[in-house]
């Protein structure tokens, strides 16, 4: 079975834990803190919206993308209740053009998942849609707590190894992503880095 129809099978059933419906605490803080400057974004891994939205209300030109339909259906519907503008497109960044360069890059365990389908789409990917100076806010699995069921992991060597040749990592901490069940918080990384 592949992965694309094995989210679209979850997204079916409603099995998204992983969709809490609120905006991830650590994209809220970085925000808050003012960290993320420009002004367009490219969420990619939207899911039904819920991060895009936020961005949008604080006057970000965003593009936000899934490779999974009914999410990216959810997440119009949610956006033009709410009465923000964001351009959601089904898309599957490691093959279809989805525009850019873009100021902010966002993903909500997105790159924890890419890195092991295609390394080097991901790093040509990386390379289209961002540019010197642009931020990337990426939110993964940390190896250092394995849960089953549970996200894709990454060690921090790995990220350096991998993240660090296309981006200054400015700042790498530990939180606990927020899901749907609240005593499912697993451990990870909060990445924060600007390409070179």
């Amino acid at each position: 079975m592949s992965e694309e129809i094995s989210f679209a099978e979850r997204y079916a059933r409603g099995e998204i834990p992983w969709d809490s419906g609120q905006p991830s605490v650590e994209l809220i803080r970085v925000l808050d803190a003012g960290a993320l400057t420009g002004k367009t974004v490219l969420e990619i891994g939207c899911g039904t919206g819920t991060n895009a939205i936020e961005l949008a209300r604080r006057g970000f030109e965003v593009t936000a993308v899934d490779y999974v339909e009914q999410p990216i259906q959810a997440a119009r519907a949610k956006a033009s209740g709410e009465k923000v503008k964001v351009d959601f497109r089904v898309a599957d960044v490691l093959k279809d053009h989805v525009g850019g360069p873009y100021d902010i890059l966002f993903d909500r365990g997105v790159y924890h998942h890419l890195r092991t389908v295609d390394g080097k789409a991901l790093q040509n990917f990386l390379k289209r849609v961002t540019r010197s100076g642009s931020w990337w806010l990426s939110l993964a699995g940390n190896a250092k707590e394995k849960l089953d069921p549970g996200p894709p992991v990454v060690h921090e060597h790995e990220i350096r190894a991998e993240l660090g040749p296309l981006f200054e990592i400015v700042e790498l901490r530990e939180f606990r992503f927020t899901t749907k069940q609240s005593d499912f918080r697993p451990l990870a990384w909060s990445i924060l880095m600007r390409r070179k």
